[in-house]
C-alpha cells in the first residue's frame, strides 16, 4: 500500500486566517473566540498548541447534519465529537465541539455555540480568550486575555487543613492497595489524590516564596521551574510504580515531601500542623513492616 507523504505543517497565521476566513463566509456564524494557551502571553508558543476556536452561530442543526462542513479545513487525520457519543456522556448542554487532528499536525478544537448563549459563554469564561470576529458588534464589553483565575491562591487555615487531611486520607488507600497486592488500586490513589494533593501544597511554598502572581500551569507543568533539584527529583521518582517495591518507595517519598513542604505553609502562614501526619506514618509504617 502505497503511503501519503506528510503534509507541510501550515503556520498559525495560515490556520487563523483559514479559521476567520470561513467564519466571514458563513452568515451563520456571528461571532469567533479564541481560547487557551495561543491567548496567554505567559505560555511559550509551540507547534503542538492547540487552536481552540468557539463559533457563535445561528443554525446548529445545519451544522450537526454532516461533517462536509469541515472539510475546508484541511485532510484530517482523525475527528471526535464528544457531544455525539454514546460511552461519554456530553457535558456542554447545548454547545457542539469538533476535535480534529489534521494530517498535517495542526490540532483544532472547534467549539459552534448558540448564538443566544454568547453572554452565557462570557460569564463563564476562564479570562482566557480573544475575540476575532464580531459581525454584529455584540460583545460590547472589553475583552481582554489573562490567565489570572489560575494564579496561585494563598490558601485560608480551613483549606491548609483540608489538604492535609486529603492527603494523609487518601494514602491508607494506598496502604491497603499494596498490602492487598492491589497495584492497580494503589496507583490509582496515588496518581488522583495523593500527589495532586502533595502538588498543591508545593504550590502554596512557592507562591508564598515568589507572590501569588502567577499560574503553574495546567497539571502544574511548570513546577520544575521553581522547586530546588532534589525536590523535583524526588517529586520525579514517584512517578515510578510499575512493582510494589516501587509503590512502596513512592508513597513513603510523597509522605517526606509532604512533610517538609506543609510543615513550611504551616510555619510561613501561622497555620496550626495538624496531627494526621504522626498519626497515618504510624499506621503506614506497622502495615509495611508486618509485610516484610
Amino acid at each position: 500500500m502505497m503511503l501519503r507523504a506528510a503534509a507541510a505543517m501550515r503556520s498559525e497565521q495560515e490556520m487563523m486566517e483559514l479559521l476567520i476566513d470561513c467564519a466571514k463566509k458563513d452568515e451563520r456564524i456571528r461571532v469567533v473566540t479564541l481560547e487557551g494557551s495561543r491567548t496567554n502571553p505567559n505560555i511559550p508558543k509551540d507547534r503542538f498548541q492547540d487552536f481552540d476556536i468557539s463559533y457563535f452561530v445561528t443554525d446548529m442543526d445545519s451544522f450537526k447534519e454532516n461533517d462536509r462542513w469541515l472539510d475546508i479545513f484541511g485532510r484530517r487525520a482523525m475527528l471526535q465529537k464528544p457531544e455525539d457519543m454514546e460511552l461519554f456522556p456530553p457535558e456542554l448542554g447545548n454547545w457542539f465541539s469538533y476535535i480534529i487532528l489534521f494530517e498535517d499536525g495542526n490540532k483544532l478544537d472547534l467549539t459552534l455555540i448558540p448564538l443566544n448563549e454568547i453572554d452565557e459563554y462570557f460569564a463563564s469564561s476562564d479570562g482566557l480568550v480573544e475575540v476575532l470576529l464580531d459581525k454584529d458588534r455584540r460583545v460590547q464589553h472589553e475583552v481582554v486575555a489573562n490567565d489570572r483565575n489560575y494564579w496561585i491562591i494563598e490558601p485560608t487555615a480551613r483549606q491548609f487543613d483540608d489538604c492535609c487531611n486529603e492527603f494523609w486520607m487518601a494514602s491508607t488507600y494506598v496502604v491497603k492497595g499494596l498490602a492487598r497486592k492491589e497495584i492497580l488500586f494503589a496507583i490509582d490513589l496515588l496518581h488522583e489524590v495523593v500527589r495532586p494533593n502533595l502538588l498543591r501544597m508545593m504550590a502554596w511554598h512557592i507562591g508564598w516564596e515568589r507572590g501569588y502572581t502567577f499560574s503553574l500551569g495546567k497539571n502544574y507543568k511548570f513546577i520544575d521551574r521553581y522547586l530546588p533539584p532534589e525536590s523535583w527529583e524526588a517529586l520525579l521518582s514517584t512517578y515510578s510504580g510499575n512493582s510494589y517495591d516501587h509503590m512502596w518507595k513512592s508513597l513513603f517519598t510523597c509522605h517526606a515531601l509532604f512533610r517538609q513542604y506543609s510543615k513550611a505553609v504551616a510555619a510561613n502562614l501561622g497555620y496550626r500542623y495538624p496531627d494526621y501526619d504522626d498519626a497515618i506514618s504510624r499506621y503506614t509504617d506497622t502495615v509495611y513492616r508486618s509485610l516484610s
